[in-house]
């Protein structure tokens, strides 16, 4: 639910509404059929991604604050990137889960098709996921890197290096 509302852009055309909107007026936007986004969007309701009002039987839906703040791309808190590598990269990984279960070892061979010695390997297998890798970081960083910085006195030090 989350996975397909991020890449459809759900939170961005709701953050761009003037108004709450319609599950047609976000079906057109997003370029989804009206069957799939009205059970796109009750699933998000229930997560309590989204806000609902009703006026005249039809519902309205704009995003919560949570939402917002961090499943936009425009918005600075934003983990957009961070769950697009997830759905795109890492989740492919628990496909596999009941076989690395039973073989005792990780699956990055079936999900990635590349064998892999250590995980940067499978992550770094080509400059396009290297990047997609680089992005996901830096969404985390922007959450929680100024608690990481203030937490410790740097001042003896020029650079900051993050070594995983």
């Amino acid at each position: 639910t989350l996975f397909a509302s991020c890449e459809l852009g759900v939170f961005d055309v709701l953050l761009g509404a003037e108004h709450p909107l319609s599950a047609e007026e976000i079906c057109q936007a997003v370029g989804a059929s009206l069957d799939g986004t009205q059970r796109l969007l009750a699933a998000c309701t229930g997560l309590q991604l989204l806000n609902t009002q009703q006026e005249n039987g039809q519902v309205f839906y704009s995003n919560t604050e949570e939402a917002s703040t961090y499943l936009t791309r425009s918005s600075p808190s934003s983990l957009l990137q961070s769950i697009q590598y997830s759905s795109r990269t890492i989740y492919l990984c628990w496909h596999y889960l009941t076989d690395a279960i039973r073989e005792g070892r990780n699956q990055y061979e079936k999900a990635f098709g590349v064998t892999s010695k250590d995980l940067f390997e499978a992550l770094y297998r080509s400059e396009e996921e290297m990047v997609k890798f680089m992005q996901l970081m830096n969404s985390i960083w922007n959450i929680c890197g100024k608690d990481v910085v203030t937490a410790f006195d740097l001042s003896p030090f020029k650079v900051i290096c993050d070594l995983g």
